[in-house]
């Protein structure tokens, strides 16, 4: 081997890559509206991203994300479940791709991340409830966190 010349295993280079994922869905967390929480997140397949998204309300509400009290407004959508939304209704596939989240999924978007087919789940930021982890976790789903991308 060269002198000066670091070979990366399988596992560094996959962290490297998370990493700068993370960092992509950091910033595409900066495109929502609202106020108590922006989130962001990218579903990438084989090294390329097939979907993204980030908080906020369905396309055609005005993009108040909080009522008056501050509270998030029921329809409020999840960036997961945008992101999810957007690649169904592509020509993609997001079986086997890895979902990649600046805060952990509640447990109604862990159900649409299992069966959406996403195998594998990189999140920076716990949500206040564990039961998404731990469901998807229970669907065979792989599920890393990396708190400082």
């Amino acid at each position: 081997m060269e002198e000066g010349f670091v070979k990366y295993s399988d596992s560094a280079k996959q962290e490297r890559y998370d990493r700068a994922y993370l960092r992509m869905a950091k910033q595409w967390a900066t495109l929502s509206h609202c106020q108590r929480k922006q989130v962001g997140s990218l579903i990438v397949k084989e090294g390329m991203i097939i979907s993204d998204g980030y908080n906020g309300t369905p396309t055609g509400f005005e993009n108040d994300c909080e009522d008056d009290n501050g509270n998030t407004k029921w329809y409020v959508l999840h960036a997961e479940a945008n992101a999810i939304t957007k690649v169904a209704r592509s020509t993609n596939d997001a079986r086997n791709a890895t979902l990649y989240l600046t805060l952990s999924p509640c447990k109604e978007c862990s159900k649409l991340i299992h069966q959406i087919g996403i195998k594998r789940l990189v999140f920076i930021e716990r949500y206040k409830d564990d039961a998404g982890l731990n469901f998807l976790r229970q669907a065979g789903v792989e599920v890393v966190q990396i708190q400082n991308p």
